[in-house]
């Protein structure tokens, strides 16, 4: 009888936790949708790769069923997803009043617990007027003679091969270049395979979060730990035998380090290192990736792309000179074609906040603690602004200036964490188009079909070949 009892209890127990855990409690109407399994919601379906442009299955079906504003559950937490432009313009605009950055445990673990997506306030802040040190307007004016050095050396190793694999070739391009600036790495000399870490980090990094050996996941904390290693006996070398000059970020952060009464950490500016070498050569490789997919699928705008750029050769007065700041800034297809790229591209799928208190949008109420997901791709792929949204026109883009986030273009974040590298992504690709299509031409040898995780997208064993162009005829017609 006793058994019977407890048994009994138990169900009871179990019911009712079930249905707290797909009904949650809220002081107001929540937004539609479902909870998922108990712990695990709907965390897998999340994770299905999707092998189109198109908006995920996971957030395209329920947008249709729930409408662009709906609640599920990911890792254990409760989280309101949106694909509307209002709601996540106001997200953005409402960063430490209403909202606060906030990302999964899995995601902290990955990138840090004190990297600078999980820090707020003054700090944040502090640490991004840090990173424009190095990524500010004047600093890359300074940067482009080397840019541009790169990206010619880069195409001319590439055209003595029989095919190039396009994502691994730029992101080994791009990856040279940001260590150069940020620790000073010679990727090309060093005995030490820094990049080879941040592959095996990048392969795990939108996966289950599963840590056991053999899974995606736990090479990617593999990866890290051996990334943060290498950085942490940097560190230690560079205050054993300090420099007397600053030639690095690096050294920057040392500095700042050794200011009396300084609220930079040592295991601030090592998260700083790790988060600032990822984002700044994976995202920009994916997106000249597609870059170049796009140019090959598009003749015609790859036509007009290389006549922006071949008339930037003939209106110098010296033809041998590199390119200035005043001819890459003139590049207006180039950019037009950069933002319609990006939109397509929608490297980042998701932007994760934290309500800070109850708020109410749109008759809906978000509870306090709740995750918020405002989802770029449902903006940029949304047919009532983008006429044909999933063709790739450039020319969509002609007469609109392009500084910031806006309501329905929010490729590099928005608010006050809006994207600092977001000028440095734009100069690199700008000028490897600028030496790409000025000085070469290509064929696919294979590949292109593209792959889409929730975090990543790009084309799947994408292989060129590229050879030189004959001589530019310099003269007017």
């Amino acid at each position: 009888m006793w058994a019977l009892c407890i048994g009994a209890l138990i169900i009871l127990s179990i019911t009712n936790w079930v249905y707290r855990w797909r009904n949650p409690r809220c002081d107001g109407k929540l937004p539609p949708g479902s909870m998922g399994w108990p712990l695990l919601g709907e965390t897998l379906r999340f994770f299905t790769p999707n092998t189109t442009h198109d908006i995920a299955p996971f957030i395209k079906e329920r947008m249709k069923r729930y409408g662009p504003i709906f609640r599920t559950s990911l890792v254990g937490r409760p989280v309101v997803v949106s694909a509307d432009p209002d709601f996540n313009y106001f997200i953005f605009q409402q960063e430490g009043h209403l909202f606060e950055s906030w990302y999964p445990d899995t995601f902290t673990e990955i990138f840090g617990r004190q990297n600078v997506g999980s820090l707020h306030g003054f700090m944040y802040r502090y640490l991004k007027n840090m990173v424009l040190y190095l990524f500010g307007p004047e600093s890359l004016k300074k940067m482009l003679p080397e840019v541009e050095e790169v990206a010619i050396r880069r195409l001319r190793h590439w055209s003595n091969q029989d095919k190039v694999e396009v994502k691994d070739a730029t992101a080994s391009m791009i990856f040279h270049l940001t260590a150069k600036k940020l620790i000073s790495h010679d990727s090309e000399s060093s005995s030490e395979n820094l990049r080879a870490n941040f592959d095996a980090f990048i392969k795990g990094l939108i996966s289950f979060p599963l840590d056991m050996p053999g899974t995606a996941y736990h090479e990617c904390l593999q990866g890290r730990k051996k990334a943060m290693r290498m950085l942490k006996n940097l560190m230690q070398e560079r205050r054993a035998t300090p420099r007397k000059h600053q030639s690095d970020f690096f050294d920057y952060v040392l500095e700042e380090l050794k200011k009396e009464g300084t609220i930079l950490t040592e295991a601030i500016a090592l998260d700083l290192m790790f988060v600032l070498l990822f984002a700044s050569f994976e995202t920009t490789s994916l997106a000249l990736t597609l870059a170049i997919k796009f140019l090959s699928d598009h003749p015609r705008v790859l036509k007009q792309l290389t006549e922006e750029h071949e008339a930037i050769l003939r209106k110098r007065d010296d033809a041998s000179s590199g390119l200035s700041w005043k001819e890459y800034k003139l590049m207006t297809y180039t950019f037009q074609f950069i933002n319609e790229t990006v939109r397509l591209a929608n490297i980042v799928p998701g932007v994760f906040r934290r309500a800070l208190r109850d708020i109410q949008f749109k008759g809906y109420t978000i509870p306090a603690g709740w995750a918020v997901v405002a989802c770029p791709p449902a903006v940029h792929l949304n047919p009532t602004k983008y006429e044909d949204p999933l063709s790739f026109n450039p020319e969509r883009w002609e007469g609109i200036e392009v500084n910031g986030a806006s309501k329905h273009f929010m490729a590099f974040g928005g608010g006050m964490r809006f994207c600092v590298g977001t000028d440095f992504t734009k100069v690199q690709m700008a000028v490897f188009l600028h030496c790409l299509v000025t000085k070469y031409r290509w064929q696919i040898i294979e590949g292109g079909n593209i792959v889409r995780t929730p975090g990543l997208q790009f084309p799947d064993g994408f292989h060129i070949q590229l050879r030189k162009k004959d001589a530019l005829n310099l003269e007017d017609a």
